[in-house]
């Protein structure tokens, strides 16, 4: 075999194989186009149970067929569906079994990407040239904050990540959700309001979240107006935008970022834990300068106790307050740690009554109550659909001809079945046939006096 598959063939005319020439054709395009980025529309998408990706994409004069393999296929986070449009890169190669032309991919990704990329690196140099990413006009984040504003969407599991870091580390901080839209048309103007009502309301600093998602879903965090609204505050903003390959311009300008919505409020949200062993540490540090300072005092009394004379009852009287001092901050730590205890033990007990088997309850009573009425509902819609179709029926056999026909009344009918409603229908010597109440007759038109008849005078 050639080592070349793409050498000339020899003038012996060299035939090859349907094999041969599929697998030559394959690796020449693998070759000239290995990496190719393509912009179309998806069609014909098919996922069968292997995982893989096939669809079509096209233009308006053209189509390729593209594949892409299961663990390209788990990277691409766009919901692929007929229509879209995208813009996909691969090698453009050969199937050999068909002899099918089409494009292997590796990254597929929306074809408005590209443009928001650009409109996101110029909007940070412009404000990276004003300054709004300056480390010096960070704020620092509160070390026990007791109020926290959240702005973010109710709905989601953001939220509830959040609360849930607060709830097992810091319960006793206050949260207050300032509601948002994170995503569409007017996420952005919702976002800056949102903010600036945060921003008044005296909180000890701000959380900005919201989920993963595409470049255009997170696209209202990299407005000018979203950055500026959160250059303006004068709270602490900790911004959480996306997973944590998302970045995000409110990234850049909030005074800390975090990888993820967790994260945020794992870093403002002091642990028990450490408060207490804090707590300890400075009563340690309080006793030891406490002990120091006792005795260096004791040290200087003894001083002064060989210069003075008689200074006894003075001496007794610093030192009780001494003792006094010690025991009254010794009560004070413990009074402190036992309203805390209490604290943790009402949330403790609030938190039971919260739950779900309560609310199941009252939802099974209710389902058990609209059981019992259904059957009954349904008897009487049965009872009076009877009743109304008994009146139909009545008002029916009113209107009904044969009702007519049985008060003595008749119909004729011609040979064709047709009812004779006119004398100009008829013509004399014609056959009828009259319909009665009950039963038929034929009958034979003598005259339907509408041509003169004439009678013979002799």
């Amino acid at each position: 075999m050639l080592n070349d598959p793409f050498q000339r063939l020899n003038l012996d005319r060299e035939v090859l194989t349907v094999s041969q020439l599929n697998g030559r054709a394959r690796v020449l395009l693998e070759d000239v186009f290995a990496q190719v980025w393509v912009e179309g529309e998806l069609s014909n998408l098919a996922k069968p149970a292997s995982g893989h990706v096939y669809f079509t994409l096209k233009d308006g004069q053209a189509q390729v067929r593209c594949a892409l393999f299961r663990q390209n296929a788990l990277r691409v986070r766009q919901a692929l569906r007929d229509g879209l449009a995208v813009r996909v890169r691969g090698k453009v190669s050969l199937f050999e079994g068909r002899g099918d032309y089409q494009l292997i991919l590796d990254s597929v990704e929306p074809a408005g990407d590209g443009a928001l990329r650009l409109a996101f690196e110029a909007l940070k140099s412009k404000l990276a040239a004003e300054g709004l990413f300056a480390s010096e006009r960070k704020l620092p984040l509160p070390a026990h904050p007791q109020r926290i504003g959240i702005v973010s969407s109710p709905t989601g599991a953001v939220i509830r990540d959040i609360i849930s870091v607060f709830r097992r580390r810091a319960p006793q901080v206050a949260l207050t959700l300032i509601p948002t839209a994170v995503q569409g048309r007017e996420a952005t103007a919702q976002i800056v309001r949102a903010l600036a009502l945060a921003d008044a309301q005296g909180f000890d600093a701000l959380i900005l979240a919201r989920g993963g998602g595409s470049l255009e879903d997170l696209w209202c965090f990299n407005e000018e107006a979203v950055a500026r609204a959160v250059d303006a505050c004068v709270t602490p903003i900790v911004s959480a935008v996306g997973h944590e390959t998302d970045v995000s311009i409110a990234d850049f300008v909030a005074d800390v970022r975090a990888p993820t919505p967790s994260a945020a409020a794992e870093l403002l949200a002091p642990h028990s834990a450490d408060l207490r062993q804090r707590l300890e540490g400075l009563r340690q540090r309080l006793l030891l300068r406490m002990r120091d300072r006792l005795q260096r005092e004791a040290a200087c009394l003894e001083s002064l106790t060989r210069r003075l004379r008689h200074p006894g009852e003075r001496l007794l009287q610093q030192s009780q307050r001494v003792d006094d001092l010690e025991q009254r901050l010794a009560r004070a730590i413990d009074r402190r740690l036992c309203v805390g205890h209490e604290r943790l033990a009402r949330l403790e007990t609030r938190l039971a009554a919260q739950h779900p088997g309560r609310t199941l309850n009252l939802l099974r009573q209710r389902l058990e109550h609209l059981a019992n009425r259904l059957p009954r509902a349904m008897n009487d819609s049965l009872k009076g659909r009877r009743q109304r179709l008994a009146g139909l029926g009545q008002t029916l056999n009113v209107v009904s001809p044969l009702a007519t026909l049985g008060r003595g009344y008749s119909i004729l009918l011609d040979e064709h079945g047709h009812a004779i409603r006119s004398a100009s229908q008829t013509h004399p010597g014609q056959r009828l046939q009259a319909r009665l109440g009950e039963g038929r007759l034929q009958v034979r038109v003598e005259d339907n006096h509408l041509e003169p008849v004439t009678l013979p005078l002799l």
